[in-house]
Parts: structure tokens; C-alpha cells; sequence
């Protein structure tokens, strides 16, 4: 098994704008390296370096690959063992062809959900994926969306060359949870990856699980992306944290399109309102979990009329916004997120607001479906 080089070598590092050395290797980060210095909330942070989309990407006439990791993942005090740490999942010739449990690094424990973390140091691990076809083929290693994933080494018992361009076109797309899709089976089981296979196109998924707040930082970066296809899937996070009112909450959905429209003029954009979500469809926020394990919505009704937002309202806003200005800009859709995942579907939401795992991969079907159709605006 020969050594492969990480960094500026054959291998292309898909799904990540920002490389961040670390004593042990390179921590892929989902945002450039400029922002760090933009947010203050750790958890910004933490969910970046959640590789939802991220895989290296070369060609190869190996038989054999060997790839090295430390991973960081998570563990409660009262629970006996570490969360999981996800699935490694190879990708030979643009079909699924194996899947590995990525090994257990470094540990986080805490006493409970928010509480200080305590680092319990760990090693990396290997992963072996054996019996690739003969010949020279083109090679996906997707890494799991839900870990932070420190790349060590990757070995193989073949030439390791550069992916060859394929013209595909490029979809970026950001959301929230419900984009970044920690629950999927694997990282190419998240509803934005099923999309891209079905439709032929390279995604990059900047969604940012709890911080889909129209961040002007996240703005700017999709600016400065090259991207044919731009989808961006907001508000329910905003109503879960109460972030805005009605009165602010419009200027600040134009403020984030006129930013990436100075990018990108005549890009096909999408914007997309949330999935069904019964707890705050006419409810505000803020949002806890209940001692069910299910969201519950905290706010009043009442205050809905004094600008506090519910699903119900953000739909409404992000629909006329987007009628609004599609007279001047005819490259602009909307799409209600209901079609994604309607009402009827709340059985599929097992904490009440994110999808099941194959849940997930239903939205990314009907997304190919609608958005992606020879009539759609993808096409």
C-alpha cells in the first residue's frame, strides 16, 4: 500500500471551501476560513465541521484503499456509549459500493445537552474497503455528515490519479438540520445528496444544523462560490430561536438575495420555505424539547399580529418576497417546503421536527422530481 498525499496531490476534496490543519491531519471545514472570525457562537463552529457533503473525489486502478481518520463525537454522561459516529461510504463509478463504520476518536463528554464538554483524547482509526473492480475507476469517499472528521492518510495498492472534468453542473445549496440531515443512514442518504445522484449534478451542501439564520457571512460566501444552481431552504430555524420579528425578518430575506445576486446575477435560486412542522405552524417560537422528546413551541399565538413568526407566516413572507422581485429578477422560485414533506407526513418527524432517515431520501426524490424536471427550474 503506497501513501497517498491529502493535500495538494491527486485527490480533490469536494464539498468543503476551507482546509484547517490540525496536529493530527486536515479538518475539512464547510465555510471559508474568513468567517470564523464573524460568529461568536461555538456552535457555528461545531456544525461546519460536520462534513454533510464533504468526499474526496480521484481516480483509481486500486483493488485496495485504506483510509486513516480521527473523528470527534459525542457522549452524555448518563449514556454508555458514544454517540455514533456515522458511516464512510465508498462510491465507485458514481454507484454506492461499500460502507463502513467510521471509528471512534476523541470524545466529548458532558452532563447534558449544552453543558461544558470535556475532551477524553483519542486515536485515529482505519478503514479498510476491499475487492474494487479491476481497471481504472472513478472514486467517491464520502465522509459522515454528522462527525467532524480529521483526515489522517489514505493508502491504496494502485495508482491514485486526478478526477477527470465531467461538465457536470454545480448546486449550492444551504438550510438548516433539515439540509444537513445528522439523521440520514449516510452521507449520501441526506435528501440534498439523493437530489444531486438522481439529476447528474455536484453538490455542495453549506447547510448549518441550528444556525440557518441568515447569517450576511453565508451570504457572501455563496456569492463568491461558482455555482450553476443556488437553493436556499429558510426559516425554520429562525422561528425556533424567535431570531425575528415580521418587521425584520423580510429586509433581512432581501439583504441575503441581493448579497449573492451581486455574485451571481442570472443564477437560478430557489428559495425554499420549511417542511411541515405541527408544533410551530401557527405557534411562535422559541421552541424546547418536551419530556416526550418531541419539539414543543413556547411562544403565544397571540403575539402573531404583533409580528411574532410561525411557519405559517414565514411561508407567506418568503412567497410574496420572492413574487415581489421576480419581475425584476425572472431567474428567481419559490418552493413551499410542504411539497417536500406535507402534513400528512408528521409520522415521518420522530422528535416532531426532523425526517427519518427515509424520509430524507424521499425529499430528495421529490426535489429531483420537481425541481430538476425538464419543466422545473433546475432544468
Amino acid at each position: 500500500m503506497r501513501t497517498v498525499p491529502l493535500v495538494g496531490g491527486p485527490v480533490e476534496l469536494r464539498g468543503a471551501l476551507d482546509l484547517e490543519i490540525t496536529p493530527t491531519g486536515v479538518m475539512p471545514r464547510r465555510l471559508p476560513a474568513w468567517t470564523k472570525e464573524q460568529y461568536q457562537n461555538p456552535s457555528v463552529y461545531g456544525v461546519t465541521v460536520m462534513p454533510s457533503g464533504v468526499r474526496l473525489v480521484f481516480r483509481t486502478d486500486a483493488r485496495e484503499l485504506e483510509f486513516e481518520v480521527l473523528t470527534s463525537t459525542g457522549q452524555l454522561d448518563t449514556d454508555p456509549q458514544p454517540r455514533p459516529t456515522g458511516m464512510l461510504e465508498l462510491v465507485v463509478n458514481g454507484a454506492l459500493a461499500e460502507r463502513r463504520q467510521a471509528p471512534v476518536g476523541n470524545v466529548l463528554r458532558m452532563s447534558g445537552p449544552g453543558a461544558v464538554q470535556r475532551l477524553i483524547p483519542g486515536d485515529p482509526g482505519s478503514v479498510r474497503f476491499t475487492g474494487l473492480p479491476a481497471g481504472m475507476k472513478d472514486v467517491e469517499l464520502w465522509l459522515p455528515q454528522q462527525t467532524p472528521t480529521e483526515l489522517v492518510a489514505l493508502r491504496a495498492d494502485g495508482d491514485v490519479l486526478p478526477p477527470l472534468p465531467d461538465g457536470r453542473r454545480r448546486w449550492v445549496h444551504h438550510g438548516s438540520s433539515i439540509s444537513h440531515c445528522l439523521e440520514a443512514d449516510g452521507p449520501t442518504g441526506t435528501w440534498p445528496a439523493v437530489a444531486a445522484a438522481l439529476a447528474g449534478v455536484e453538490v455542495i451542501n453549506l447547510s448549518q444544523a441550528g444556525n440557518a439564520l441568515l447569517d450576511p457571512y453565508v451570504a457572501r460566501t455563496i456569492r463568491d462560490v461558482p455555482a450553476d444552481l443556488i437553493s436556499l431552504k429558510v426559516g425554520i430555524n429562525i422561528v425556533a430561536l424567535a431570531a425575528f420579528r415580521l418587521r425584520t425578518f423580510g429586509p433581512a430575506v432581501h439583504g441575503f438575495l441581493d448579497t449573492i445576486r451581486d455574485g451571481h446575477p442570472d443564477t437560478p435560486l430557489l428559495l425554499m420555505s420549511p417542511v411541515s412542522c405541527p408544533a410551530v405552524e401557527e405557534t411562535p417560537g422559541p421552541t424546547a424539547m418536551g419530556p416526550d422528546g418531541k419539539i414543543t413551541a413556547l411562544g403565544d399565538s397571540a403575539q402573531v399580529a404583533a409580528g411574532a413568526l410561525t411557519l405559517a407566516v414565514v411561508r407567506a413572507e418568503l412567497e410574496r418576497i420572492v413574487a415581489a422581485r421576480q419581475t425584476r429578477d425572472p431567474h428567481l422560485y419559490y418552493l413551499d417546503g410542504r411539497e417536500l414533506l406535507a402534513p400528512d407526513e408528521a409520522d415521518d418527524l420522530a422528535d416532531g421536527l426532523h425526517p427519518t432517515a427515509a424520509a430524507y431520501r424521499r425529499m430528495g426524490e421529490r426535489f429531483a422530481t420537481h425541481i430538476f424536471a425538464k419543466d422545473g427550474p433546475f432544468a
